[in-house]
């Protein structure tokens, strides 16, 4: 019985049956909002970029309600850059930015 050396390379077969069993990316998309979620106790609003790493992998910048007030212009939220693998596992988050739902971006 003959081994496949390691430096061989894969199959196009193998190579598709992988990127077959990989989430597309409305599936990270829902995934990412709802480990955010879990981890964080605190919804996610949208999600404002989204974008494939070099690994493969993806990384999200998402923005949460962190503290509703009244008037809601007022309410505070924040910007999260979430990192995921290629499954769509959250590998990691960060805020970035803080600020009032009715502020502008400064230019």
């Amino acid at each position: 019985m003959a081994t496949q050396n390691s430096n061989t390379p894969k199959s196009t077969e193998d190579s598709q049956s992988t990127a077959e069993n990989r989430p597309g990316p409305m599936e990270v998309l829902r995934g990412a909002r709802a480990q955010l979620a879990e981890l964080t106790g605190m919804e996610a609003e949208s999600v404002s970029s989204f974008e494939r790493t070099e690994d493969d992998g993806w990384m999200l910048r998402v923005e949460v309600l962190e503290l509703a007030r009244v008037p809601d212009t007022m309410s505070l939220l924040a910007s999260y850059e979430v990192t995921l693998d290629v499954q769509g596992a959250l590998t990691g988050y960060r805020r970035v930015s803080r600020y009032e739902r009715g502020r502008a971006d400064r230019s």
